[in-house]
């Protein structure tokens, strides 16, 4: 928030370059101080030098995750962007942090879960608004490619595999090597390296209200059930989710099944009514992707930024922790 006693430098800004439009709904959409709470946990200030204020540290990660800044394009823009200064609350004279101290805030934040305790404030808030309407849950996943290079897939020569040594990885085994964490897995006749991100939105106001991310070759079926949150009177998802245990689980929490059909080894075809049945399905869950696209196109997570599982579960969750501040802001008209 702006400090409540402007600087000299400030007295004489021009209006037009003050806090306005997106950040200014960000800032008014929730109540930051319990998320201030959270982050004050990594930074005492017992010892050393004074800290920057946690809130603030905690502001600058999130505009990273909405403009896809690095640590260094971050330090830059908090120095040459008076938004981003009143956004965190930065005066036009303090000193911002630099890229090494956002690095190290950055890595206490993955160490200590903060980014998902956070999330889980922030979904509090804005259930608390009403913004979350509970009619149902969409869930689907989506592969996202590993930072790092995508590993050669090591097949032995046949003097090796004649003598009897390690033969080609599993489609699905880690590649441990190159980044522990991510793995191989194929989709739609393509072999891909990376992670699976798994979500869980809220249907009509497309809100994320679970995330999970696994290594790619981890079925989505595995980890379906974390995504159900057990207050929303259904549950949408595509073939790949069936399941006669989970159909049993929603129905005995009293969830409407709305799961797609997929055909089995001894049936030709699916009957005509589950043939509509899954058409029908297809078009409420379909406004699951749109989140998808926003994750990679606006936030530009096609790709991971880091390595290793940990580290890149934070990441979403920080990046999703935008998706529904910008999303709520839309839903409140601000």
């Amino acid at each position: 928030m702006q400090p409540e006693q402007m600087s000299l430098a400030e007295a004489f800004l021009d209006p037009r370059m003050g806090l306005r439009g997106k950040l200014r709904a960000l800032l008014e959409v929730i109540d930051w101080t319990p998320l201030a709470g959270l982050a004050a946990q990594l930074r005492p200030g017992e010892a050393g030098r004074p800290p920057y204020p946690a809130l603030a540290m905690l502001k600058a990660l999130y505009l990273a995750g909405l403009y896809d800044l690095s640590d260094p394009g971050l330090e830059e823009a908090l120095i040459d962007r008076v938004s981003f200064r009143l956004f965190c609350g930065f005066s036009l004279e303090d000193k911002t942090p630099d890229e090494t101290t956002l690095l190290r805030f950055r890595h206490d934040c993955v160490s200590a879960g903060v980014l998902e305790a956070a999330f889980a404030e922030v979904n509090r808030q804005l259930e608390a608004k009403g913004l979350m309407v509970k009619k149902g849950t969409l869930m689907d996943a989506t592969i996202i490619a590993a930072a790092s290079a995508r590993p050669p897939r090591n097949k032995p020569d046949k003097a090796a595999a004649q003598a009897g040594m390690a033969a080609a990885p599993e489609p699905g085994a880690p590649a441990v090597a190159r980044e522990p964490g991510a793995s191989f897995t194929r989709k739609g006749g393509k072999s891909y390296f990376g992670y699976r991100l798994h979500v869980g939105a809220d249907e009509d106001s497309w809100l994320v209200r679970r995330l999970a991310l696994t290594p790619a070759h981890v079925n989505e079926s595995c980890v379906a059930d974390a995504l159900v949150c057990g207050d929303e009177k259904a549950v949408y998802a595509d073939k790949g989710y069936e399941s006669k245990t989970r159909r049993a689980a929603l129905k005995l929490c009293k969830i409407k099944d709305r799961i797609m059909h997929r055909s089995h080894k001894n049936q030709e075809a699916l009957p005509c009514w589950q043939v509509r049945r899954n058409q029908l399905i297809a078009r409420r869950r379909a406004p699951v992707e749109r989140v998808f696209a926003c994750l990679k196109r606006r936030y530009g997570r096609s790709r991971m930024r880091y390595r290793g599982l940990r580290a890149n579960l934070a990441d979403m969750t920080r990046v999703m922790t935008v998706y529904n501040l910008c999303r709520a802001a839309s839903l409140a008209g601000i």
